[in-house]
């Protein structure tokens, strides 16, 4: 059986740019599944993949996951149909029963279940503040108590304006213009803490250049 890095190579040369680097394909999708084990993940949770792409941390957390526990988000329907004819194998999706949703909003309620953790890698760093806000709203709704969101973003800075657009910025469903946005640190906190989030940077799991924040939802009394 070929690689998964060889995979991804034939889906870029069938599709172009697939919306992260092919170099570390591989590597990329099982550190993210690396990260969510090391805080906890068990094969009988459920993880909300946003923005999942192709979906390259999806194809590690499909196998490890439950059937139907893994559901993504991802507006270019295109990309999750490449990564399900290329990355997966025969009868992985009939065994494991992914489920996708291509909503623009990223609303997570459109798969009615609560999830223990919602993964967002790289997509803050093209998101708009309102978009971000809505991701932090469906964690707080769709969420299990004590639930985990991890995402990770592009802090602002010297050279690196604080993103004030109200649109999605890089290749999309709409576009296959790249870019990306920063967001300030201290927006980000305020956002978790007004809905009750607590955040903190994983320092340990950083790659890629950009920072994993490490977002919980408080445990019941």
């Amino acid at each position: 059986m070929t690689s998964l890095q060889t995979r991804a190579g034939r889906m870029a040369a069938e599709a172009g740019f697939l919306g992260v680097p092919l170099a570390d394909f591989e590597t990329g999708g099982r550190l993210q599944l690396e990260a969510l084990q090391h805080l906890g993940l068990r094969p009988e949770m459920t993880v909300l993949g946003l923005g999942c792409g192709c979906p390259r941390a999806g194809y590690w957390l499909i196998h490890f996951l439950d059937p139907g526990h893994y559901c993504g988000i991802e507006p270019r329907r295109d990309r999750v149909e490449l990564g399900l004819r290329h990355l997966l194998e025969p009868g992985v999706v009939e065994a494991k029963r992914p489920r996708f949703d291509h909503n623009q909003e990223f609303d997570s309620s459109v798969f009615g279940m609560r999830f223990h953790f919602f993964l967002a890698r790289s997509i803050w760093s093209h998101a708009a503040k309102p978009q971000i806000s809505g991701m932090l709203d469906g964690f707080v709704r769709d969420g299990r108590p004590s639930g985990v969101f991890l995402a990770s973003y592009l802090p602002a800075g010297p050279g690196r304006p604080d993103y004030q657009g109200a649109s999605w910025v890089g290749t999309s469903h709409e576009s296959d213009q790249p870019g990306v946005v920063y967001h300030d640190a201290r927006w980000v906190r305020e956002q978790c803490h007004a809905r009750g989030l607590s955040v903190d940077p994983l320092g340990r799991f950083d790659f890629g250049g950009q920072t994993w924040l490490l977002i919980r939802a408080p445990s019941p009394p």
